[in-house]
């Protein structure tokens, strides 16, 4: 993790708070000079950080920005063994799609549990190569699976191995994965909201009978043996998105979260909270 990402992470962990400069250098073995610039280099990312003599550094509550210490800043302490060093969660700022670069990602020997995330999507899809359209405001986000990985996890909590054999091969069918993808974000929204979507069928939520939610899974296979060797889960939120600016067609349908500038919680905390239900799984 870099110096600029460590402060981040600091600070995300102390938002609403005060720390001066010298207690960041003593915590995080750095130099007062390394703070001052990496501080520097946060707010021309858009952070909006308060300085002020004799009490330090604030991140303020209302930034709202995708990072992995944002997200890892929230994670409990089973997830943050997995992802605290930041290497499995990777940010982007516009892509052409989420799953492309995770499917990508995975020919080339990615990692189980790696996190593609994006601010926007180009060429965003959904089942049927129908399109998903993928503006700032939404939380568009894939995870990379590995079959052995999924395998050990379900025989590893079974205590009857017979007799969850099903359990263990049902564990790579997409419409088990794509169901409890469903669940972990509807739980995932209802803890923080108080309003539980509902999942229909699979891979789509709704809230008053408008979409808010669209999750693809995809897999690769052995042309020979027809073996699973990855899967993609990608999931796509409208969070704080701006409905009125939708394509018409598209207006009549969905719906967000939160009207744009009225989110109680931000987009870090809603993606640790998916992690942490799809972690169960994974």
């Amino acid at each position: 993790m870099s110096s600029k990402d460590k402060i981040l992470e600091y600070l995300e962990l102390n938002k609403g708070t005060y720390i001066s400069g010298e207690s960041m250098a003593t915590d995080l073995a750095l130099s007062r000079t390394a703070i001052w610039k990496a501080i520097n280099e946060l707010r021309k990312s858009g952070y909006k950080i308060d300085a002020v003599s004799n009490k330090g550094y604030m991140l303020k509550d209302g930034n709202d920005i995708i990072s992995a210490p944002g997200i890892i800043s929230y994670l409990n302490e089973a997830c943050l063994k997995k992802y605290q060093d930041g290497d499995l969660i990777r940010i982007y700022d516009t892509v052409n799609s989420t799953n492309r670069i995770a499917k990508e990602l995975a020919i080339a020997g990615g990692q189980h549990g790696t996190i593609i995330i994006a601010n926007e999507q180009t060429e965003g899809r959904g089942r049927k190569d129908h399109s998903f359209y993928s503006p700032r405001g939404g939380v568009y986000m894939s995870i990379l699976l590995k079959p052995e990985e999924l395998l050990a996890h379900t025989s590893s909590s079974s205590t009857n191995s017979v007799s969850n054999k099903s359990t263990l091969l049902n564990s790579l069918a997409p419409d088990t994965i794509t169901t409890f993808t469903g669940n972990a974000v509807c739980t995932a929204i209802e803890n923080l909201t108080g309003i539980r979507p509902r999942l229909k069928p699979i891979n789509d939520l709704f809230i008053d009978d408008k979409k808010i939610c669209g999750i693809l899974t995809e897999a690769g296979t052995e042309f020979e043996t027809g073996d699973v060797q990855w899967i993609v889960v990608g999931i796509g939120i409208n969070f704080d998105s701006d409905i009125k600016a939708f394509p018409s067609d598209i207006t009549k349908t969905a719906t967000s979260l939160f009207k744009p500038g009225e989110a109680t919680f931000t987009k870090n905390k809603l993606v640790a909270e998916i992690i942490e239900k799809f972690l169960l799984f994974s």
